[in-house]
């Protein structure tokens, strides 16, 4: 099996700080085509999981791209919410920024040193990071397949009673189940909602807009997004979408973070998704 080497790189997101991302190929990185990984609220690109598909996807022949998001608040060192502030911050519509950010530099062969253009390019999201995907996909022509796991249906998650409070506060705390710690989301979530929720950032409406290739993955005892909203996003899809509901599968298929060892719904995700990828992009 080749090795898979690893890129670094560093761009501009959408709040004026950096981007950063890994990028992973077994070769040299040119002749093949890319998939970019979104990851989900609260997560980031070396969370658990992220960087096993990586690599599953760099050793089935493709480029795999994974970043954190201008709002994730993970700062230089990989899985510390160091950057409190651009957590605040952080937006859907600013997610889609930095993904359309990261996607032109891909397609152009400015990513990383030595990476060249792909051959075709195709995007997987988890939770929140699965809804930025297909709000993504629906109005981009260049991408080749599209992947969700656990997918948000819709940006507005919170009750009327909440979204009250947290007005009248400024921020929403949000715990770190991992570390504990609490972590402040400003009004600029609501803002965008308020203003972009029924129109761009309609996850569900999006959805009947995606024309690639679409594999929905959706566990059947996901705790965080239900399985309904997998089944909506179904619903609303075309007829290249399939959807595939993993029995037992929790909103991480088992996970955790560090890394403790893959599960079999886990394990089902991983061959179905690269499967999926591998027959739409190569």
């Amino acid at each position: 099996m080749a090795t898979v080497v690893t890129r670094t790189f560093e761009v501009e997101g959408v709040d004026g700080g950096p981007l950063r991302g890994d990028v992973r190929t077994a070769g040299d990185g040119t002749d093949r085509p890319a998939v970019v990984i979104c990851h989900g609220f609260k997560g980031f690109k070396d969370w658990g999981f992220f960087p096993r598909i990586a690599d599953r996807l760099a050793h089935a022949g493709m480029t795999s791209v994974s970043f954190n998001f201008s709002g994730s608040g993970v700062g230089p060192e990989g899985d510390r919410f160091s950057e409190p502030e651009r957590f605040r911050r952080a937006t859907v519509s600013g997610d889609l920024t930095d993904l359309g950010t990261v996607w032109d530099r891909l397609l152009d062969g400015s990513l990383a040193d030595g990476l060249g253009a792909p051959t075709a390019a195709g995007v997987l999201g988890h939770s929140r990071g699965g809804g930025t995907a297909i709000l993504f996909a629906a109005d981009r022509e260049d991408c080749g397949a599209l992947v969700t796991w656990n997918a948000i249906s819709t940006v507005d998650r919170w009750d009327a009673a909440t979204i009250a409070g947290w007005r009248e506060d400024g921020s929403l705390p949000i715990v770190n189940g991992r570390t504990g710690e609490v972590l402040p989301l400003g009004t600029d979530y609501l803002d965008d909602v308020d203003r972009y929720g029924a129109g761009r950032l309609a996850i569900a409406q999006a959805a009947a807009r995606v024309r690639a290739p679409w594999l929905i993955l959706h566990g059947a005892s996901d705790e965080t997004v239900s399985a309904a909203e997998g089944a909506l996003l179904a619903e609303h899809a075309g007829p290249d979408a399939t959807h595939v509901v993993v029995p037992a599968g929790t909103h991480t298929f088992g996970a955790q973070h560090p890394w403790a060892g893959s599960t079999p719904e886990l394990d089902r995700v991983f061959e179905e998704s690269v499967a999926w990828l591998v027959g739409a992009l190569l």
